[in-house]
């Protein structure tokens, strides 16, 4: 204990104490480099926002630097700044190149600025995103089919970049894809990872078309490793579920004023409120008891 009581007195009381202060002021290079600091500590988050800060905390270190070379004329004082000038220069570099690396095609770009930037996702978070799909955009020519109902497996997911899809079952129309849309999400939603299956719908490009794919398998590891990236795509997912949803909502009717509505398979309601009641036949009563019709089965089992 006294030994260790001397030398805190020692680090503490060995200097002598500061009876008279000093009457001129530094010189314009130590204020410069107070600014710097200052200023530099303002920087916020990010890549950018590190740039801002590694780059005026390393001016203040260098003018620190130069202020004990010439001013104070202390090797020690110069020398811890411009090692920490050193670091900062350094991080300064490898952030520059952070940034480089994260620089995307311009279709990438545009999806970004389009569907993830307003969502507030990071460039970083991003590039983990699009070296999943190998950064790769595939092209399907006009006629050609992402999928066949009843043949094609679901092994991924895949989002329309450019070009409008066409959506059948049995041959029957359902509805289209346009561009930032997913194309098979409701297959991806009706199965769990370890399960397979096959589309219940054709899918058909209309024009030539451009869109982003991601293996299941692929996807599901980054998922684990990433769950703030599992949580976007379920949220991308279900909205893109509910837009196609309510875009089948309204193309299905089942005659006489009555319109189905998917969302509540046992209940209709009349398309023209002016228009007069209609006597339910049996074939309506069999309908509200649970036994759709055709066309509204058809949907139920609508792969997107």
């Amino acid at each position: 204990m006294g030994e260790n009581a001397s030398f805190w007195e020692s680090l503490i009381y060995a200097h002598p104490t500061c009876t008279t202060w000093k009457q001129e002021a530094e010189g314009s290079i130590y204020h410069l480099a107070s600014i710097f600091f200052v200023v530099g500590f303002m920087g916020g988050s990010g890549f950018f926002g590190l740039l801002y800060v590694f780059s005026l905390l390393g001016l203040g270190f260098l003018c620190s630097s130069v202020w004990a070379w010439l001013d104070v004329c202390a090797a020690d004082i110069f020398s811890w700044n411009f090692v920490l000038f050193a670091i900062c220069f350094v991080q300064f570099v490898y952030v520059t190149y952070q940034v480089r690396s994260v620089a995307f095609d311009r279709e990438f770009q545009e999806l970004y600025s389009a569907l993830f930037q307003p969502l507030g996702i990071s460039l970083t978070v991003y590039r983990k995103i699009v070296l999943c799909c190998d950064a790769e955009v595939i092209t399907l020519e006009k006629e050609h089919c992402y999928a066949m109902q009843g043949k094609t497996p679901i092994d991924k997911l895949s989002l329309l970049v450019s070009g409008r899809i066409r959506v059948t079952v049995d041959g029957e129309f359902l509805h289209y894809i346009f561009p930032l849309q997913f194309l098979d999400s409701p297959e991806w939603d009706s199965l769990r990872p370890t399960e397979e299956g096959i589309f219940q719908v054709t899918l058909t490009a209309e024009t030539d078309c451009r869109y982003v794919a991601w293996r299941r398998k692929k996807l599901y590891l980054l998922f684990a490793k990433h769950r703030f990236i599992s949580r976007l795509f379920s949220i991308l997912i279900g909205s893109d579920i509910a837009e196609k949803l309510y875009a089948l909502n309204d193309r299905v009717h089942v005659g006489q004023g009555f319109r189905y509505d998917i969302r509540l398979p046992n209940f209709y309601h009349v398309a023209l409120p002016e228009s007069p009641p209609v006597q339910p036949s049996p074939r309506s009563h069999r309908l509200q008891r649970g036994s759709p019709r055709r066309k509204p089965a058809a949907v139920t089992n609508c792969g997107s």
